[in-house]
């Protein structure tokens, strides 16, 4: 039996993707970043598509841990690097490598006496985030730290992230790059730079290492855009079913708070799919459903379980009819822009009782 509401995956679309970072940056290794459960993907399903990534990269610790107990290889960076000494060990035990961003991590470092192994760090820098990392002499300071420190494994990586690569009209992301390039020049070690909107719109960067995130999952990392204008596919698409249909007169209102009000006598049909399924609660009114693989409009608010679509433009349809609320043929971030969020929220925000469906 189809469920409700579930989610199609199609790995073979994060492994097209994957290749398609490839091709926008030949010359780096690929880190892919499958934080957040692999951006609402599965982090171990997700993996499993990457395998022909060079690294991978996870927000936390805990996320890496898993990786290793589920028998992944590959480099394993972690973005927050450890806040505490059972984090650190950890790291060690299992072989992660950690972002270095406060002096605290510098000094839980150097209290390691006789170290049984080394630890693979990148030092992050701050040009212009303002999030994590070192900043001008800081930074240096920071350097020169870890060079001393038994438990660092020499040479240091070095990192940094970029605040405002989606605009491509916006000189910033110019100005970090010149900044941390200045700031490394003659450093030993591997660079990395480049998000995904960093992969795409600069593609003149100079690193080792791009860390592309959203891409993989077939989404655009710039606003009025949508993956397949850079020859990506999406992974993910959301469905479910009609299961009810009925007839409202012009007047009458739908919904909580009567915020939609019919115009005209309207055949209203009833989705099984809320926010408690991943869908925004504030996609508003007109957002396009495609039932039976045809558009029509979101009718009133999005509930816990259900949402309204108005039907005229369908008299044929019936409860169990297909639903699809994005996928091939509604972009995800056309939905996000009825939202008024990004792609990276609907994505994650999947939740538990949601069904996956594998390619």
């Amino acid at each position: 039996m189809t469920p409700a509401a579930y989610v199609h995956l199609d790995l073979e679309a994060v492994r097209h993707n994957l290749a398609q970072a490839k091709r926008y940056a030949p010359n780096n290794k690929i880190m892919a970043v499958i934080k957040a459960n692999g951006y609402g993907h599965g982090i171990t399903r997700v993996a499993k598509a990457l395998e022909q990534a060079d690294g991978l990269a996870v927000a936390r610790v805990d996320e890496g841990v898993r990786l290793r107990k589920a028998g992944f290889t590959q480099p394993i960076t972690v973005l927050q690097g450890f806040v505490c000494i059972d984090e650190l060990q950890l790291m060690l035990q299992h072989q992660l490598d950690a972002v270095i961003h406060t002096p605290q991590q510098i000094s839980l470092l150097q209290q390691q006496t006789a170290p049984e192994t080394a630890l693979s760090i990148w030092l992050k820098m701050d040009t212009g985030m303002n999030r994590l990392g070192f900043k001008g002499a800081d930074f240096n300071a920071a350097y020169q730290q870890l060079l001393n420190c038994a438990l660092v494994k020499q040479p240091i990586n070095l990192i940094t992230h970029f605040a405002n690569a989606d605009d491509l009209l916006d000189d910033k992301t110019r100005k970090q790059i010149d900044l941390f390039n200045d700031a490394v020049q003659g450093y030993p070690g591997q660079r990395s730079i480049a998000n995904s909107a960093g992969i795409i719109g600069w593609p003149n960067v100079v690193s080792d290492w791009v860390r592309p995130g959203l891409m993989l999952y077939g989404c655009s990392p710039f606003a009025g855009k949508t993956g397949a204008d850079f020859g990506l596919r999406p992974a993910m698409s959301l469905h479910s079913r009609l299961i009810a249909v009925k007839n409202v007169a012009a007047g009458e209102t739908v919904g909580y708070s009567g915020t939609w009000q019919c115009q005209t006598d309207t055949r209203l049909g009833v989705i099984s799919i809320g926010y408690g399924d991943g869908y925004h609660r504030h996609t508003k009114a007109g957002a396009p459903v495609l039932v039976n693989g045809q558009r029509v409009p979101l009718i009133g608010r999005v509930s816990m379980d259900m949402i309204t679509v108005d039907l005229n433009s369908q008299p044929g349809a019936q409860p169990g009819d297909p639903v699809t609320l994005w996928g091939d043929g509604l972009p995800v971030e056309e939905i996000a822009r009825h939202a008024d969020t990004i792609p990276y929220t609907l994505l994650c925000g999947i939740t538990q009782r949601v069904q996956i469906v594998e390619q």
